[in-house]
């Protein structure tokens, strides 16, 4: 090819259209609600497990000489009733509450997904059968199971606390990833599939379930919230989290009964919890609009 034939090709080349996860990476980044979300879920984290480190005191430690001391240069947001530092404690609590919110997530999610997508794709007794399930589950009074069966999630055990907080969480979104999947099924490229002589399984995972993923995520952003505040409901009755360790809800119940007269005991972990939870949200709400800007554009209609 000669100079001028090469010039004139790059001219008219035109040039590759970015992917969809860039492009929907790029509207959550325009947006403020996104940004301003992760920046502070970022910190949220960055304080929960490289804040322990300068402090004076850990979760465990108690302080004999400082019963519900008002925040001083020795303990920075003051001490509780047992001499404990509310700064260590505090931190640990958000440790906890942000693991067990993010795993609760992760699982109810990937049940959702798989759930529903079996049961759309397949239908016939496997759909009966796992809808009967799913139906089940969304009958049965949640916080009363899982308060009767907080005896075994003992100090720990709280993993199995996670999979049972996350085993009432993913029902609404499996109906939602079955209806999406039978629709996806009389599409070309899972037609094809299924000419070819793919596995049933392996469409699932490999073509399905990827093409449910903008759903998945706004889903798992927002179920963390909803795990965090559930465990949070649960350990305030005594039913999630127990001691010695603690969490949110652990530590809210304990300021509660000093929060009049001591409100450094209340008012630290309560302000944390409410930020958290904002920030989550702002993150899903900006996933969404990310994942389906026409949504909004109906909405603000």
């Amino acid at each position: 090819m000669t100079l001028p034939e090469e010039e004139l090709a790059e001219e008219i080349a035109v040039p590759a259209a970015p992917s969809r996860s860039r492009i929907v990476a790029g509207r959550f980044l325009r947006s403020r609600q996104g940004r301003v979300g992760t920046a502070i879920l970022a910190l949220m984290f960055l304080l929960a497990f490289v804040g322990p480190l300068f402090g004076h005191w850990t979760y465990t430690d108690k302080d004999f000489n400082a019963f519900l001391q008002p925040p001083s240069p020795q303990h920075w947001f003051g001490t509780l009733q047992t001499g404990a530092d509310v700064y260590a404690v505090t931190l640990r609590g958000m440790q906890k509450s942000l693991v067990v919110g993010l795993l609760a997530a992760l699982v109810s999610t990937t049940l959702a997904a798989v759930v529903g997508a079996f049961a759309g794709y397949f239908l016939g007794w496997t759909d009966r059968a796992l809808t009967w399930i799913t139906d089940l589950l969304l009958v049965l009074p949640a916080f009363l199971i899982l308060a009767i069966m907080s005896p075994l999630f003992g100090s720990g055990q709280w993993v199995l606390f996670v999979l049972m907080l996350a085993l009432f969480l993913w029902m609404v979104t499996s109906k939602i990833v079955r209806g999406m999947t039978i629709s996806l099924k009389e599409r070309e490229f899972i037609q094809a599939a299924r000419f070819m002589g793919v596995a049933p399984v392996r469409i699932i995972f490999r073509h399905v379930i990827p093409n449910l993923s903008s759903l998945l995520i706004v889903d798992a952003t927002l179920n963390v919230s909803a795990a965090i505040l559930t465990e949070t409901s649960l350990s305030y009755f005594g039913f999630g989290i127990q001691p010695p360790d603690v969490s949110f809800g652990t530590l809210i119940a304990d300021g509660s009964r000093t929060a009049l007269y001591a409100p450094w005991t209340f008012w630290f972990v309560a302000g944390l919890l409410v930020i958290t939870v904002l920030a989550v949200n702002l993150m899903g709400d900006a996933l969404r609009d990310a994942f389906d800007p026409a949504a909004t554009r109906r909405k603000r209609r």
